[in-house]
């Protein structure tokens, strides 16, 4: 078959690879029909996550035809259409019990390489990177699907792919991540990134009965979706003198009740600071550039919520931890426990409270992948989000 490969930085090739098989009575082998790329596969593109190897199949957020299935899977059968999420989880442990999907105990079979890492291994998760236990994504016509008995979503009310499709992750990670802002009706809401989480986070946060919706980044593109799709005030951070400021003056000096960081690990910026980050990560002193995490700690109004979908990897520098304690600010972050939102949020779709397809800027073949990233990668010809066709 044919799929998406990881060779080094900058360097994705779609290579002739081994068709998938049933390892496992609970794994099931889907045809993929529609696999996205999604902006922290950019961290794996430029360099950012350790542990790849040359020839890792990438793409986790995928959805296809069930092809086979293995004898412990009763829920599925051949012929069924699904959606896959992007944590791997076993839907038995400690934490799959408490719908923790994504620390799931049994599915990183990389475990220890992560609790060095990080202290503890989250769950395992579909291409990204052998720290999460180095699985085959679903960039490509086929894919094995562990524990499919837990994971997938049949989709049985006709919908196009493209409306379902972001159920396998940025849909449930941008509505978690409202979630834990804990909305009130009359609440300020700022979210920091227009890409296709940010836009997904706007219109969760709208969801949740936010009253203002701010968004903020620099592409007059990203920012004309933002307004027209969900109706956010936009602030392009190129053109004020500093976020934070912008945001108290927007507010009345008090801050927005909520903030939120769907951006991550490479953040851009302008100034001092940002050139400080960039200095730092390339001397690899410190893995990630928090630039939006500083600016949504600082212009959180006191006793808010900082929420962080943004991927984060390693270590960051000047961290404003006195901002968080002083202040009374609650950090609410993790990797999203995508089970625990297939069917509240797809019932959201069927009842057309929200059609995630408005974010598709791009739709390209499989073939064209590596073209796909480096235009999503270098933000041309006003790409939002790319989907590929296998």
């Amino acid at each position: 078959m044919k799929a998406t490969c990881w060779f080094g930085k900058h360097d994705i090739r779609v290579e002739e690879v081994p068709d998938p098989r049933i390892l496992n009575p609970r794994d099931a082998i889907v045809r993929v029909t529609s696999t996205a790329i999604c902006g922290s596969d950019l961290h794996l593109y430029n360099g950012f996550m350790p542990m790849m190897e040359q020839g890792d199949i990438l793409g986790h957020e995928f959805m296809g035809e069930v092809v086979e299935v293995g004898g412990g899977v009763a829920n599925l059968k051949v012929g069924d259409r699904v959606v896959v999420p992007f944590p791997i989880a076993c839907g038995q442990c400690f934490f799959c019990r408490k719908e923790l999907y994504s620390l799931c105990e049994n599915s990183n079979p990389n475990a220890s390489i992560a609790e060095k890492l990080w202290g503890h291994s989250p769950a395992g998760i579909f291409g990204y990177s052998h720290v999460v236990g180095g699985y085959a994504g679903g960039q490509a016509e086929y894919a094995r699907v562990p524990f499919a008995d837990v994971g997938p979503i049949k989709i049985e009310n006709g919908f196009d792919d493209e409306q379902v499709l972001f159920l396998s992750d940025i849909f449930p990670t941008a509505y978690m991540a409202a979630e834990a802002c804990a909305i009130q009706p009359g609440d300020t809401v700022a979210v920091w990134g227009c890409g296709p989480v940010g836009q997904l986070a706007i219109k969760s946060a709208k969801l949740f009965g936010a009253e203002r919706v701010i968004a903020i980044d620099r592409l007059p593109e990203r920012l004309a979706m933002a307004r027209e799709e969900s109706g956010a005030e936009t602030l392009n951070y190129e053109e004020v003198d500093g976020v934070v400021e912008a945001l108290k003056e927007l507010t009345g000096g008090r801050g927005p009740d909520a903030c939120i960081d769907a951006v991550g690990l490479e953040a851009h910026g302008h100034g001092v600071q940002y050139a400080y980050d960039r200095a730092k990560q390339a001397a690899m002193l410190e893995t990630d550039r928090p630039i939006v995490l500083r600016e949504a700690i600082m212009a959180c109004r006191n006793g808010g919520t900082v929420s962080v979908p943004g991927v984060y990897g390693g270590f960051i520098d000047k961290f404003p931890m006195g901002a968080l304690m002083n202040r009374s600010l609650t950090l609410k972050t993790g990797q999203t426990h995508v089970q625990r939102y297939l069917h509240p949020l797809l019932d959201k779709i069927a009842q057309g409270e929200i059609d995630p397809s408005f974010i598709v800027t791009h739709r390209m073949s499989l073939e064209d992948a590596a073209e796909g990233y480096e235009i999503f990668d270098r933000k041309q010809d006003e790409c939002i989000k790319v989907v590929l066709k296998p």
